[in-house]
C-alpha cells in the first residue's frame, strides 16, 4: 500500500468519524433536551397540580399566587410558593398521586419551609422500586429559597433525575458505545496498518540491500568460474571440470533467483514500465523453446507445442512476456513427478488469444490454488525435497499479467498436473504496429 493511498484512506476515515461523531453528538444533546423538557413538564405539571389540591381542601379556603407559583431553583430541585399554612401528610399524600398521574415514578425528596428556623425542615424520601415503594426519613437537609420574602413553601428534589434521562435515552447510549468503539477500532486499524507498512519498507529495503550486495560476489565467481573452465589442466582432469561444472551451474542458478528477487523489489515501487511492441507469441515460443528444452531435458522430459493459431499478434513487453514462459515451465519442471511433459498452446477464440501451458506433474490442492500467486507462498509439497524457489514466479506472473490487463486462469488437480492458460487481446489485421510504447501501470503494493 502506497503513502498517497493510506494518506487518502486516513484523511476520508477521520472525515467520516469526525461527521459521524457530530452528527451522534448533535442527536444525543437533541435527545437529552427534549427528555429533560418532557420531564420538567411532567414536574411542573404534578406540583401545579399538588398545589391545587392544597388548595382545595384547605380550611379555610386561600388563594393560591398569581404568579412565581413554582420556581426551579436548580435542574433538579423545585421551589413550590402556597403562601398559606399545609399539613406535611397532605403533602406528601398529593405529591405521590399527582407524580403517579404523570405516569412518574422517580425518586425524590421533599422538605417543608420552617418559618420559626427559616429553614427547610426535612421530609421524606420516596423510592420507587419495582416491588414496592419505600418511604424513609433522610439527613439530607433541601436549601431554603433565598432572595424572596416566601413564607409557607416547600422543595421537591430528584437526586437521580440524570440517571433517569440517561435511562430513557437507552437507545441512543447504545448506538453511541457502538460509534466509539468503530473509532477505537478505525484509530487501531490505523495504527496497525502503519506498523505493517512500515515493516514492509524494511523487509523491502533489507531484500533490496542484500541482493544487491550479492549482486557482486556473484559475478565475482561467475568469472572465476569461466576462467577455470577455460584452462586446459581443468579440461583435462574430468573430477575438476565437473566440480567447475557444478560451481558455474549453481552460480546462475543464484543469479537467476537474485534477478527475480531485483524484479519484483522494481514491480513494487510506484508504477511498471511496460515496453509494449508488436511480438507475434508464436515466433517469439519458438525462439526461446530451445532454453526451455534445456530445462526439460535434463529430467528426461520432453516439450510439445501446438502453435497452429490463425493471428498470434498480441502488444505485450517481449522481455516480461519471455519471462512469464520461463517462469511458468521452470514450475512445471520443478513440480513433475519423474519425466515431464509440459504442452504449449496457442488458439485464438473471438478477439482474444489463448497461450495454454500444461503439464503432468503432481498438481495442486484445491485449498492451495487460490494462495500460489501470493508474494512468497510455496505449496507444500510432502517428500518432495528438491523444489527450491522463493515462491516468487507465479506472483510474478500475476503482477506482469494484471499489468498488462490479461485474465489468468489456474486449473490443478492433485496427481493429474496443472494448466495455466492467459487471454490475451489479438491485434487484428487493421491495427497497425507503431513501435515500441513505453506505458506505467500501477505497481503492486507489498
Amino acid at each position: 500500500m502506497t503513502n498517497s493511498i493510506i494518506r487518502r484512506v486516513i484523511i476520508l476515515g477521520a472525515f467520516s468519524i469526525l461527521s459521524l461523531l457530530t452528527v451522534q453528538t448533535y442527536w444525543v444533546l437533541r435527545t437529552w433536551d427534549l427528555q429533560e423538557q418532557e420531564f420538567n413538564r411532567k414536574v411542573l405539571q404534578a406540583l401545579m397540580d399538588t398545589a391545587h389540591e392544597l388548595q382545595r381542601t384547605s380550611n379555610p379556603p386561600f388563594d393560591l399566587p398569581p404568579k412565581d407559583l413554582i420556581v426551579q431553583k436548580y435542574s433538579n430541585y423545585y421551589i413550590v410558593n402556597i403562601e398559606n399554612q399545609f399539613k406535611a401528610d397532605d403533602l406528601e399524600h398529593f405529591l405521590e398521586i399527582s407524580f403517579e398521574n404523570q405516569g412518574m415514578h422517580e425518586d425524590f425528596h421533599y422538605g417543608v419551609f420552617d418559618c420559626s428556623s427559616q429553614q427547610m425542615v426535612t421530609g421524606k424520601h420516596i423510592i420507587y422500586t419495582k416491588e414496592k415503594k419505600t418511604k424513609t426519613y433522610t439527613a439530607d437537609v433541601l436549601p431554603p429559597h433565598e432572595g424572596a420574602d416566601y413564607t409557607y413553601y416547600f422543595g421537591v428534589r430528584f437526586p437521580n433525575k440524570s440517571a433517569s434521562l440517561v435511562s430513557n435515552m437507552w437507545i441512543v447510549v447504545v448506538f453511541t458505545i457502538l460509534i466509539l468503539i468503530t473509532v477505537a477500532f478505525f484509530i487501531y486499524a490505523m495504527f496497525v496498518i502503519l506498523r505493517q507498512k512500515q515493516l514492509s519498507e524494511m523487509q523491502r529495503d533489507f531484500i533490496n540491500n542484500m541482493t544487491h550486495e550479492f549482486k557482486t560476489p556473484i559475478s565475482t565467481i561467475n568469472i572465476s568460474t569461466d576462467v577455470f573452465l577455460k584452462n586446459e589442466l581443468i579440461k583435462n582432469d574430468s573430477r575438476l571440470n565437473r566440480y567447475a561444472g557444478i560451481i558455474k551451474e549453481q552460480v546462475l542458478r543464484l543469479n537467476t533467483q537474485v534477478e527475480k528477487v531485483l524484479q519484483l523489489a522494481k514491480i513494487e515501487r510506484d508504477h511498471i514500465e511496460l515496453h509494449l511492441e508488436d511480438v507475434d507469441l508464436a515466433e517469439l515460443i519458438r525462439s526461446v523453446s530451445p532454453s526451455l528444452e534445456l530445462k526439460i531435458n535434463e529430467k528426461q522430459g520432453r516439450l510439445l507445442l501446438d502453435l497452429q493459431a490463425a493471428n498470434a499478434h498480441i502488444r505485450a513487453d517481449r522481455m516480461h512476456l519471455t519471462n512469464i514462459l520461463h517462469n511458468l515451465v521452470d514450475n512445471a519442471v520443478k513440480y513433475s513427478k519423474d519425466a515431464p511433459e509440459i504442452n504449449i498452446r496457442l488458439r485464438n477464440e473471438g478477439r482474444h488469444l489463448f497461450l495454454r501451458i500444461r503439464d503432468n506433474g503432481i498438481g495442486i490442492a484445491k485449498e492451495h490454488q487460490k494462495r500460489v500467486f501470493e508474494k512468497f507462498y510455496r505449496v507444500p509439497t510432502g517428500n518432495i525435497h528438491n523444489v527450491k524457489g522463493f515462491g516468487l514466479g507465479l506472483f510474478y506472473v500475476k503482477t506482469m499479467c494484471a499489468a498488462h490487463r490479461w485474465k489468468l486462469q489456474l486449473e490443478s488437480e492433485t496427481g493429474k498436473g496443472t494448466m495455466v492458460e492467459i487471454r490475451m487481446k489479438a491485434k487484428t489485421v487493421a491495427e497497425t504496429a507503431p513501435g515500441i510504447e513505453v506505458i506505467a501501470t500501477p505497481g503492486v503494493s507489498a
